[in-house]
């Protein structure tokens, strides 16, 4: 037991991929480069599926339109005719990220969303973005007076959502993320002959998406609240 606890502990861990030799020297996290190679395997993806697009579709223009297509429509039932052109280019592309980043584990990669900082770093733009839409879209007393809606007695309340709304949204796809990685490293750890596969469809697949479907949907759901009149 006393094994398999200390080698769990030394997987779990995000360490520093290389240094960049510059201010004594800047730790780049593993967490960081993975982030990176999927950022370049989105583009590759996206430029390849809307290169030479035709007015009669082939497979590969069609999977884009039915992506893009699938996005634009959450966003319009979410947000409405007025905001949803607005948004969709942010909530898309972060959904993408998600479940690319969720899921790379089935092909052996670390998560980077198994990393605090990803999570944070994601939740804190989600944050961003919900109340610089309030402002910008009621104005400076407007995006004042959204805290005192419906009633000025929770204003307290609405004020204390700027930070509970990003803790929660991280914590809740950190949480996730990384409760499914030591569970799948534990069976590998246990037993990695056949056993980590089905397992594997469910924590690395099923559980990815769905952590991935989770966060845009409460971050939509909360810009869509600071929108709404």
């Amino acid at each position: 037991m006393d094994e398999i606890k200390a080698e769990l502990s030394a997987r779990l861990p995000s360490g520093t991929a290389f240094e960049i030799p510059i201010f004594g020297g800047i730790p780049v996290p593993q967490s960081t480069v993975m982030s990176w190679i999927i950022i370049a395997v989105i583009t590759v993806l996206a430029i390849w599926l809307t290169h030479n697009l035709k007015e009669r579709p082939g497979r590969r223009q069609a999977v884009a339109e039915l992506l893009v297509g699938f996005i634009n429509n959450f966003c319009r039932e979410n947000l409405g005719e007025k905001h949803w052109r607005t948004f969709a280019p942010y909530l898309g592309t972060v959904a993408v990220y998600l479940v690319v980043s969720n899921t790379c584990g089935l092909f052996g990669f670390t998560p980077p969303t198994k990393d605090l900082n990803v999570a944070a770093a994601l939740a804190i733009m989600s944050g961003v973005l919900i109340y610089a839409a309030q402002f910008k879209y009621h104005g400076f007393r407007g995006g004042l007076k959204k805290f005192a809606s419906p009633s000025a007695m929770i204003t307290p309340l609405n004020v204390m959502e700027m930070g509970i709304r990003p803790l929660s949204l991280c914590f809740r796809l950190f949480g996730n993320i990384l409760g499914a990685y030591i569970i799948m490293e534990l069976i590998k750890i246990v037993c990695p002959l056949v056993l980590p596969i089905p397992f594997s469809l469910y924590f690395d697949i099923f559980d990815g998406i769905l952590q991935a479907v989770v966060f845009v949907f409460l971050t939509t759901l909360f810009l869509s609240e600071s929108l709404e009149d």
